[in-house]
């Protein structure tokens, strides 16, 4: 799951522990005195969200149909096509989403960490998490992202992939989607 999916199962939250599910991914290691409470509380819940999501058989399954080749990068790629999926079914493709608006203010208001301090500002002003209803930016971003890693894109080389897969990606996402939901979905006043 990546930044929308996070956000939507850390909603009812505080906005601290909003903020930490969305900069979960840039901060390193298991000490996390330095944050607030509610922020390490939502930097926790986005890594229990991703370690159940990582070893779900629907995703461990899709991956095995990656290409071998690329087949390591298979979950990255596949963070921001469950972001896609989340995004149409939110339909935001077709509305303003107040939990998106939400979510833009809260990583406005804090300094991001320094491995997502370049990105936030980028996808913010970019609209990404509205964009992600668009399976061409996704691609793109999962391209994009490819770009920033070290020797060759792998990434990219798994776009045609996606492409091809589309349907069946989106069977698993029917799939995962409830079972995240049911297990890690933040109650109100949590």
């Amino acid at each position: 799951m990546n930044f929308l999916a996070h956000a939507w199962l850390a909603r009812a939250g505080s906005d601290a522990f909003l903020y930490g599910n969305l900069i979960a991914d840039g901060v390193k290691g298991s000490d996390l005195s330095a944050w607030p409470q509610d922020v390490a509380l939502g930097i926790r819940h986005h890594r229990r969200v991703d370690a159940f999501v990582d070893a779900h058989p629907t995703v461990l399954s899709a991956r095995r149909r990656a290409p071998h080749p690329h087949r390591r990068y298979a979950g990255i790629a596949l963070d921001l096509v469950w972001d896609h999926f989340v995004a149409r079914q939110l339909s935001l493709h077709r509305r303003e989403s107040e939990l998106v608006a939400r979510s833009y203010r809260v990583l406005r208001q804090r300094p991001a960490p320094a491995r997502l301090a370049g990105m936030i500002p980028a996808l913010i002003a970019q609209d990404w998490l509205h964009r992600y209803s668009d399976f061409a930016f996704t691609c793109r971003a999962v391209s994009g992202i490819g770009q920033r890693l070290s020797g060759p894109n792998h990434l990219e080389a798994l776009v045609p992939w996606l492409k091809a897969d589309y349907d069946q990606l989106r069977e698993d996402f029917m799939q995962l989607w409830p079972a995240v939901a049911a297990e890690l979905e933040v109650a109100p006043g949590a």
